[in-house]
């Protein structure tokens, strides 16, 4: 058997491996276009920043490496150029001596990934302004940030890699400016938990300006400029593209393989394309979301690892392993605060119509007795049917990681809220609390679906009719250092004495700090006859935090 895989980084790297490890006699050649197999891509905005030192930490593999260990010819710098489906052949350019050639193949595995977005704006070719999507680009970006006096960088792009780039061009003592076309940085996040995250940002003297739209780029004088729609032009030295990506579809196209719904390579849950003997993986291809049910591509490394694995048994053994999907499980970390996400954001299931409620809760990253407690702020999403649970974003300083693999972990395998109320954590104080913010996220959604808890979310506040009251049943110290306007102050532990203040026959709406208070006073107002209150979901905390970044824009 002779095998052929295209594309050399996460997806095919990980398939050819497999390939081998399964069958130690077949032929496997592999093609990448570029000069380096296997390399960290998300490392890369890190080694920019100087905070990864040595370029060689980079690559988990090289080609050379990659032969004497797994006996697979690895041709770098020789680009697949057409698929002959029928004949089962690929032409091949060899980028080094410009040779054209030939190969054969039983099994033939796509992965060739995802290119850049760079979108045709005037000026968008002048020197200085960089995508980075691979070894190459880093490499330019480093030498020319070297090379030139860099002041001044302007990031385009809120996304993961492009927040990435800003805090290290940042803690190189640049001063950085980051524009966002949509409203919130990471689209993949909820504008609350975003909001949280924004706010950290400014905090760090970066310049974050969003519903921002770029509409060129100019060089005067030898000063780079970035044009915006509608306010006046940005100096920069250097300028980073973080717009997106797309998946790389050029040659599955010309083979004549089908393209999905979202316009990436199609293929069934064996990984395997319209064609029996083409398989494909990672960045190019779409598969079903396993909780919308609708198409999707994912621009993730993980998926794209196990993704090559299950194809590698598959093309060996026959169809024998089930692909089940990604859920999107993302995290970073974004200066001294990491923000995670899995599942399905609530704004997009909005979009799709699928029926869910959210619950947000902010507790402690440890015991709070135990020094250096950090509080975390979890959003999760569930069906208000079941309680299955359909995502979790998390906002903190240390432990999102851990807890966000917990949520992964129970969305993946179709758990449900239950399932956070009685999960088993490691603890002792250094750690955790005795009730795991899990456990609390929990708790709470159980109450939210139980109807024990009902709960006002930040925009429908801004619905709240003028006869609706506000109570702030945080301390009067608290209250005075700045409540929601309109509120009234009644501390909870003094509520049960002063209910004759409290009218009957209005809707009222109740909050703390974050969300703890609100509910014992809204245990107390209910349980002695009131008939409509909601507790603020999030508290004050959240609500002032999306304020302010309300006034910021």
């Amino acid at each position: 058997m002779k095998y052929i895989v295209i594309g050399a980084v996460a997806g095919g790297a990980s398939t050819a491996a497999r390939l081998r490890r399964m069958d130690e006699k077949a032929e496997i050649v592999m093609f990448e276009k570029g000069e380096y197999v296997s390399y960290a891509n998300c490392g890369l905005p890190y080694y920019i920043g100087n905070v990864i030192k040595e370029r060689d930490k980079l690559f988990v593999q090289t080609a050379s490496g990659f032969n004497n260990r797994f006996n697979i010819d690895v041709r770098v710098r020789n680009e697949v150029i057409a698929i002959d489906a029928e004949q089962k052949k690929v032409s091949v350019k060899d980028l080094n001596t410009g040779r054209e050639y030939v190969e054969y193949y039983d099994k033939l595995v796509l992965s060739p990934g995802a290119e850049p977005v760079r979108p045709p704006l005037p000026g968008i070719q002048l020197e200085g302004i960089f995508t980075l999507r691979n070894v190459a680009d880093t490499d330019y970006i480093k030498s020319y940030s070297q090379k030139h006096t860099t002041k001044k960088a302007v990031v385009i792009g809120a996304g993961f890699i492009g927040l990435e780039m800003a805090e290290n061009l940042h803690n190189l003592g640049i001063e950085v400016t980051i524009i966002e076309m949509g409203n919130q940085i990471l689209a993949p996040v909820d504008y609350p938990i975003a909001a949280i995250i924004q706010q950290h940002i400014r905090s760090k003297g970066v310049i974050l300006r969003l519903n921002t739209t770029v509409a060129g780029f100019e060089n005067t004088n030898g000063q780079l400029k970035v044009l915006l729609k509608d306010s006046a032009a940005l100096n920069a030295d250097i300028v980073i593209l973080s717009i997106g990506v797309r998946p790389d579809t050029k040659l599955a196209v010309a083979a004549g393989l089908k393209l999905g719904t979202a316009k990436g390579i199609w293929v069934n849950e064996f990984m395997q394309t319209s064609n029996p003997d083409i398989y494909a993986v990672g960045d190019a291809i779409e598969f079903m979301n396993p909780i919308t049910k609708q198409s999707m591509i994912t621009y993730l490394a993980g998926p794209a690892n196990k993704q090559g694995r299950i194809c590698a048994d598959n093309i060996v053994l026959g169809n024998v392993r089930k692909y089940g999907g990604s859920i999107n499980t993302a995290i970073v970390k974004v200066f001294d605060m990491v923000v995670g996400t899995t599942g399905v954001a609530s704004k997009h299931m909005t979009a799709l119509s699928m029926e869910h409620r959210i619950s947000t809760t902010h507790s402690g990253s440890h015991a709070g007795y135990y020094p250096d407690a950090n509080q975390m702020s979890i959003q999760i999403a569930f069906s208000p049917k079941d309680g299955r649970l359909y995502s979790a974003q998390i906002a903190g300083v240390d432990g999102v990681d851990k807890r966000l693999d917990v949520f992964a972990s129970i969305i993946q395998n179709k758990g449900t809220i239950y399932d956070l109320l009685e999960f088993e954590h490691a603890y002792a104080p250094p750690f955790s609390s005795a009730k795991d913010p899990i456990n609390m996220s929990g708790f709470v959604a159980e109450n939210i679906l139980n109807s024990v808890l009902k709960v006002a979310h930040w925009d429908g506040m801004n619905k709240a009719e003028i006869d609706d009251l506000l109570i702030d049943v945080r301390t009067a110290k608290e209250f005075e250092a700045g409540t929601i306007e309109g509120a009234i102050n009644i501390p909870v532990d003094e509520l049960r004495s002063r209910l004759n203040e409290i009218p009957k026959d209005r809707k009222i709406y109740i909050f703390c700090q974050i969300g703890l208070r609100g509910y014992l006073a809204q245990r107390i107002l209910v349980q002695n006859d009131y008939q409509n209150v909601l507790n603020i979901s999030g508290g004050f905390f959240l609500w002032d935090t999306i304020r302010r970044e309300k006034y910021e824009l």
